[in-house]
Order: C-alpha cells, then structure tokens, then sequence
C-alpha cells in the first residue's frame, strides 16, 4: 500500500478546468498547494490582482471550489494575507495563502502553521518580498502502522532573483523550527512546496539537520516549470525526503500542464 503525495503552485486557478480535473484525477492523498485564493461574499467566479503593471486573473473561491470537489478530505487553509482583487473597478478583499487537504482515512494527528517571512498583513498584500508561511501536517498511515510528517512552504518572491539572501536564510531557519514541532525523532519526513529558490540554496543546507534529500535535483529533473512560464532558471519547486522514506515513484509532471508549476508526485511507504 502507498500512500500518494501531490505538491503544486495552482498559480490562482488561472488553468481552472484543467486543474480542476488533475486535483480528482490524480488521487492523491494528501495535496499540499500554494497560491489558492479564498473570498468570502464574492460575486463573480474571476477576479484580477493587478500590481502596477501586472494583471492576472485569479480563481476568487478556488479553496472552496477544490473543497467541494474533494468531499473524503479534511481541508486546511493558511492565508499570508488578505489584499485587493478587482470585479471591474470594483476592490474587493481576497484572502491568499496554503492549503492541504488529507484523504480522511489518513487522520492527522499534529500540526503548526506558521509564518517563515514577515507576517499576516490584514490590509494589503505589502511591499515585496511580500510575507509566505509554512504548513506541517502529522498523519498517520493506518494501512502501513506508521506516521508520516508532511509540511509545505511557499518561499519568498524576491524582485532581485532567486538567489540566496538574509531573509532566505532566516526563511529556512523558521521553516526548520517550525517542523520540529510536529516531527517526531526518526519517522518519515517530507517536506515540499515551490521554495522559490535554486539549487544548492542555504535552505537546502538548513533542511539537511534533518537528513532530508531533495528528489528533483538528485533524480536528473531540469524543470519543474511548464510552457506557461517563459523565464531562466527554471528550478522553483522541491520535493525532499529522509531516508526512512521508501520512495516507490516520483516525478516533475510534463503533462498536462495545470499551473506555469509542474505538480510533484511522490508515491511512498
């Protein structure tokens, strides 16, 4: 029996029916997901975030609609931050964060959340690197007889690139201390997310007090970006592991594209 963990930055929902499709589709059972919107009273199904130059549209209720669409799940959500979208010219406040949802048969027996840069902004999405937080999940696999520690992080967008920075080291020390209040000693650790970051970053360092590796580098992959996303480098999203993991399948999805991120699929036990 495996146990099917799905990571990926639903980029606002902005390919909504294709997403949609993969998210019941690909049977995981726990989805850790960034950038997923939430506004409470909203009219329209579509809003736009707009940032001086940048318009993109955004999904207004993604949380719920992904919700609805996963009724056997145990939905958490973790905003960073409630902003404006726009309906027109009309401002309306939109809620912006994490969420995870677990397959109810996997009950979870702990988590934190908590913020990893800055912190919850009640009024305005703030000046970049806007604040990201993290989410940590204890389950436990019935099935299997053991626990599994799951967390995510959307790591800090910074204008300069993604190169290593002070607030990307204290990033990686907060998402640290934050896993060790759920993890429990030599149990299964994954830890996953679009960390915003290359290759050999501090955060990978930090991560190591663990033993954890990461799947994406050590296993060749290239590209955790689809056609959508048109920049260099194209390393974003991580998926790292211990070695009690027993890693059955894993891969940087190509197809079908469902975000500008590929997802990350771990199948484990």
């Amino acid at each position: 029996m495996t146990l099917r963990i799905v990571s990926l930055n639903v980029w606002g929902g902005l390919l909504y029916e294709p997403l949609m499709r993969y998210l019941v589709e690909v049977d995981a059972d726990v989805l850790c997901l960034q950038e997923v919107g939430r506004t409470a009273g909203a009219q329209s199904e579509w809003l736009i975030y707009r940032d001086h130059d940048v318009e993109l549209a955004q999904r207004a209720n993604l949380f719920e609609e992904i919700s609805a669409a996963l009724p056997a799940y145990d939905a958490f959500f973790s905003p960073t931050a409630r902003g404006d979208l726009f309906d027109g010219d009309r401002r309306i406040a939109s809620e912006f964060g994490l969420a995870t949802f677990v397959r109810r048969s996997y009950p979870v027996i702990g988590q934190a959340s908590g913020f990893v840069h800055g912190t919850f902004s009640a009024d305005g999405w703030g000046p970049h690197p806007r604040s990201r937080n993290a989410h940590c999940i204890r389950i436990f696999d019935y099935k299997g007889g053991f626990p599994v520690t799951i967390a995510q992080m959307h790591g800090l967008r910074d204008l300069e690139g993604k190169g290593d920075t002070l607030a990307r080291r204290h990033q990686a020390d907060a998402l640290v201390e934050l896993i060790r209040h759920v993890h429990q000693g030599d149990e299964r650790l994954v830890v996953c997310g679009d960390f915003n970051v290359l290759p050999g970053s501090v955060t990978f360092d930090a991560l190591s007090a663990f033993g954890l590796s990461d799947l994406v580098t050590s296993r060749g992959h290239r590209d955790t970006r689809t056609s959508y996303y048109r920049k260099e480098p194209r390393f974003a999203d991580y998926m790292l592991v211990t070695s009690a993991v027993e890693v059955i399948a894993f891969d940087a999805v190509a197809e079908p594209e469902v975000s500008d991120h590929r997802a990350l699929l771990l199948d484990l036990r």
